[in-house]
């Protein structure tokens, strides 16, 4: 028997019916279509309006969306990974109420908090699980209601984020594709300059931090920019050069969607021109660990992915926390 391998087999996706646009924005913040187009390249995003509603919702639907298009037995999966910044609760895991809700009764579930890298280490997880030889078929979800985080006061962050999901059915292969090699790192040194400051136990929640807004996102962009395009750039390259892959061995490099700058620059780095780039930042904003998944489920939707396709995805998020992976795609888009 040869090396088993762990390979995505499928792709679902959800994404709110509420859109939130720039001019509709406009009228809630000092801002204009042109400054957040110029400097974040968000056209629109999609909300999650019903406050009963958390993100194990968006989870489920795209985990239903799954199942549907693979025609996988919910319960012959054996393992729900989440990943997201927005838990419904801090206990249980949302992972397990995905998991419930969806039919996969046989799965055992957890999340993961990695900011917006979370979908890059849930699928290392998921990965090494299936590597193992212990698991055959495990779904990786990433899921975000970033709008409930969000001031919509502060021009600096409420036009960058949306919210959505997506999800990734992963099985065993002994074939030479699937997720090949991964990168992550992180350093707890960025904490000043990406966080939610109240909420946790090292700042419970009060009346006072409800009253200074401190249970929403709260970023020094110009400190986030610059590790950003340093961070991902490095890592992105280093997966190349480990892989001995040049730019015009990539079918695809598709980088969390967070700021168009950001792509650019990073892409730049690595000397990978634009046609081979997958951006939809415009129509979803950054939708944290869920904007790469995001990007697969319209590409799979587009039937552009390909077996055999080269693939290499980045974040960075806060923490911070970065990476890279190098997947070979393992199956025709239909």
């Amino acid at each position: 028997m040869g090396k088993i391998n762990a390979v995505i087999t499928g792709v679902g996706g959800y994404v709110p019916d509420y859109v939130l646009t720039n001019e509709e924005l406009s009228r809630m913040v000092d801002t204009t279509d042109e400054w957040i187009m110029t400097r974040v390249g968000i056209k629109e995003r999609h909300i999650l309006k019903d406050k009963s509603l958390g993100a194990s919702f968006l989870g489920t639907k795209a985990v239903e969306e799954l199942v549907k298009k693979t025609k996988v037995n919910p319960l012959d999966v054996e393992a729900v990974i989440c990943a997201t910044s927005t838990s419904d609760y801090v206990f249980p895991a949302t992972a397990a109420l995905i998991a419930n809700n969806a039919g996969l009764k046989n799965a055992f579930a957890f999340d993961v908090q990695a900011a917006c890298t979370g979908f890059l280490v849930a699928l290392t997880n998921a990965t090494a699980f299936i590597e193992s030889g212990r698991y055959k078929k495990i779904v990786v979800v990433a899921c975000e209601k970033m709008s409930y985080i969000t001031d919509y006061t502060d021009r600096s962050t409420c036009p960058l984020f949306g919210d959505g999901s997506g999800a990734v059915l992963v099985e065993a292969t002994t074939e030479n594709i699937g997720i090949i090699d991964s990168v992550l790192q992180s350093n707890g040194a960025g904490e000043p300059h990406l966080k939610m400051r109240a909420g946790g136990s090292a700042c419970p929640a009060s009346h006072e931090t409800v009253d200074k807004k401190w249970h929403t996102v709260y970023q020094e962009g110009q400190a986030v920019f610059k590790h950003a395009v340093t961070d991902m750039s490095d890592v992105s390259v280093a997966i190349m050069e480990r892989n001995q892959l040049t730019a015009d061995d990539l079918a695809w490099f598709i980088p969390h969607q967070a700021n168009l700058r950001i792509i650019d620059a990073v892409a730049h780095r690595m000397n990978v021109g634009k046609e081979k780039i997958k951006i939809n930042i415009e129509k979803y904003g950054n939708t944290s660990a869920v904007s790469i998944p995001l990007c697969l489920w319209e590409m799979d939707n587009e039937r552009i992915l390909h077996k055999g396709d080269k693939i290499v995805i980045s974040a960075f998020g806060a923490g911070f926390t970065w990476g890279a992976m190098y997947i070979i795609w393992g199956y025709d888009s239909k």
